[in-house]
């Protein structure tokens, strides 16, 4: 019960840390293999390799959220279980973590979507001394995806059904499919005036969300969007589709 107080005041000080400090001048040591993590139903865990680039030590701390990056991990509950939840990984040395599901329900007619965490501390001491101790969080989407689902992950960029809002400065996005829809960036063409979105953004599955353009785009008949989906990999999925105006 100790150590685990312990634990709880470190990483609640080392996200202090994250939220206070500004992360462009440096680089996190410990690397995460993939962009996303997709756990499919049938299978009895899933496994995610960590990797420390640095030349020191790193302590790690893993965890799952529902969507608040905020949260306190040790307020967090989810159905899974993650082991190891705190690692140490010495310089050049991996990690896999082992992800289980602990069978408390969830919905088994569309994916559901968590956000993985793992935030690292750098040792004290040593050659560092005299510099500023930095904590650095990463945060990739787990999708748990229940089998027997219409359809496939690969095809739902292309079910998507696009339609432009009277003011032309939004575009709605309504996604019919079981699979959530992850956008890197998409363009509006056919116009006087091409418009674009390139700020990333997801789409649920039943979802219908709006997403704002650079620029507002006068209506006219035969608008096309060239989207950029990301798949399973982190991989692109390029497409095209019609883009239907608001009555």
């Amino acid at each position: 019960m100790k150590r685990e107080l312990v634990l709880r005041a470190v990483m609640s000080l080392a996200l202090l840390i994250v939220g206070g400090v500004c992360t462009s001048q440096v680089n996190a040591s410990v690397v995460i293999a993939g962009t996303r993590v997709v756990y499919n139903s049938k299978e009895r865990e899933v496994t995610i390799k960590l990797t420390n680039d640095g030349a020191l030590p790193a302590l790690v701390q893993v965890w799952l959220d529902k969507g608040d990056a905020k949260a306190s991990p040790a307020e967090i509950v989810v159905p899974f279980t993650i082991a190891p939840p705190v690692a140490r990984i010495e310089p050049g040395k991996g990690q896999t973590l082992r992800i289980f599901y602990t069978n408390e329900p969830l919905p088994q007619d569309k994916e559901s979507v968590f956000w993985l965490n793992v935030l690292e501390i750098p040792p004290e001491g040593g050659a560092q001394f005299n510099k500023l101790q930095l904590a650095f969080r990463s945060r990739i989407k787990f999708f748990y995806r229940p089998s027997g689902l219409k359809g496939t992950a690969q095809e739902a960029p292309t079910e998507i059904e696009w339609k432009m809002l009277r003011d032309g400065k939004k575009v709605e996005l309504r996604n019919p499919t079981p699979y959530f829809v992850s956008l890197a960036s998409f363009e509006i063409e056919g116009g006087a005036k091409a418009s674009t979105f390139d700020e990333g953004g997801m789409v649920g599955p039943g979802e219908a969300k709006e997403f704002s353009l650079s620029s507002q785009v006068s209506p006219a008949t035969g608008l096309k969007v060239r989207y950029h989906a990301i798949n399973d990999f982190g991989g692109a999925i390029d497409g095209e589709a019609s883009l239907h105006m608001t009555p």
